[in-house]
């Protein structure tokens, strides 16, 4: 009753112009946000792999986008330290990306040490991270009902960059089946 009470001041304030309910313009939050299917995600991550100047750091559960490896490749053959760890479950069951990305040069990882590595993560240049419930593949874009955050925030990017590197240490570089 109460926050009913307070709603009802507020909206009569506010509908009165009283100064006290004008609150000022909030900063725009530094994060994109997209939804599938077809909501922009893949685009996103591209567009952010394609920007890439310095590293781009992923971490998958499922990896099986063919845009999203030829994104990563050209990114590396430009000079961008690019470095992938990927799930030893998904892996086993496709890993023709994997595949692509090894055979290009692209440092390429299995977390073996997890019964599932569940994360979904990229983090391009130390500054932006790209995170969510999408998964890096076709039919996440096209098909699934997914989420993807872009935060531009080099901070929050840091501390998934320090978690990155945890995993990094403890995988097996990727080998061809």
């Amino acid at each position: 009753m109460a926050r009913l009470t307070l709603c009802s001041i507020l909206l009569a304030a506010i509908a009165m112009g009283h100064p006290a309910a004008v609150a000022e313009t909030p900063q725009a939050l530094p994060i994109d946000v997209f939804f599938s299917p077809s909501g922009g995600c893949m685009d996103a991550i591209l567009k952010e792999i394609h920007a890439a100047k310095q590293s781009v750091q992923v971490q998958a559960y499922w990896f099986t986008s063919a845009r999203i490896t030829k994104a990563l490749v050209e990114a590396h053959k430009r000079g961008v330290k690019v470095e992938v760890i990927l799930d030893l479950s998904r892996a086993e069951i496709d890993n023709s990306q994997a595949d692509v990305l090894a055979e290009n040069g692209v440092p390429t990882f299995i977390d073996d040490k997890h019964t599932t590595a569940h994360s979904k993560v990229i983090i391009i240049d130390g500054q932006q991270l790209i995170t969510g419930s999408f998964n890096f593949t076709e039919q996440a874009e096209s098909e699934n009902v997914e989420n993807l955050l872009v935060i531009h925030d080099k901070a929050i990017a840091a501390k998934f960059a320090a978690n990155w590197k945890l995993h990094r240490e403890h995988s097996g570089r990727y080998r061809k089946q």
